[in-house]
């Protein structure tokens, strides 16, 4: 399983990984939103929580087709599947993997970009909070797509019509986390509802995943 992980981990700091991708389209969001929107400094502090966060859920979302796709291609994914490591780990560990180095970054990032859009100081500690805890539901989630379309060509676009409505409920209530506590309201409901999403994605999705992957090489 760890040397899975430092295969996929190698994979992504190469060109065919990705790495960086995702990290650079959020940057380039967070840049370009005041220049169109304007740099009055209410409007962009009342914005800042969804956009942050639309930009994390997008930027995710760029590198999933990559996921299973080249394992796939080079029949790696055939020799995966029969190996004794069980088909639901595999899909765990990709999935671990596309967080390490799509998701993680966004979250070191997020506050520096935050200083971009004017995002108010108490929020801070709560949009670094809940990308921490919502951005590994966009990792299985994207998983579980991706295993969804393994095997077709062109299958990005199916993939992102695909895992777009599932990553709806996250990205509400990540959002909610932050606007609340910019406001300096309660988060408590929101932030548990985003943790419950995240552990029950990570405890069912892989199982699911996994079945999709033996349907599609058969």
């Amino acid at each position: 399983m760890i040397a899975l992980l430092v295969r996929d981990l190698r994979l992504a700091f190469r060109a065919g990984g990705g790495f960086g991708l995702g990290l650079g389209f959020f940057l380039i969001l967070a840049v370009l939103v005041p220049l169109g929107v304007g740099p009055a400094p209410q409007i962009l502090a009342t914005i800042a929580p969804g956009v942050l966060w639309v930009g994390a859920l997008l930027a995710c979302l760029l590198s999933l087709d990559r996921l299973f796709a080249l394992d796939h291609e080079d029949g790696s994914l055939d020799l995966l599947a029969t190996a004794p490591v069980p088909l639901e780990g595999l899909v765990a560990i990709k999935a671990f993997a596309h967080w390490l180095t799509t998701g993680l970054p966004l979250v070191v990032a997020a506050p520096v970009l935050g200083v971009l859009l004017n995002l108010p100081g108490p929020a801070f500690f709560w949009l670094v909070l809940s990308l921490l805890l919502g951005t590994p539901a966009l990792s299985v989630i994207g998983a579980f797509g991706a295993a969804l379309t393994v095997g077709l060509k062109r299958g990005g676009l199916l993939l992102s019509l695909l895992v777009l409505p599932l990553y709806v409920p996250t990205l509400i209530f990540g959002a909610e986390v932050v606007s609340r506590g910019a406001q300096g309201l309660t988060v408590g409901t929101p932030l548990a509802l985003l943790a419950g999403i995240t552990a029950g994605s990570a405890a069912l999705l892989p199982f699911a995943a996994a079945l999709a992957i033996r349907i599609n090489l058969r």
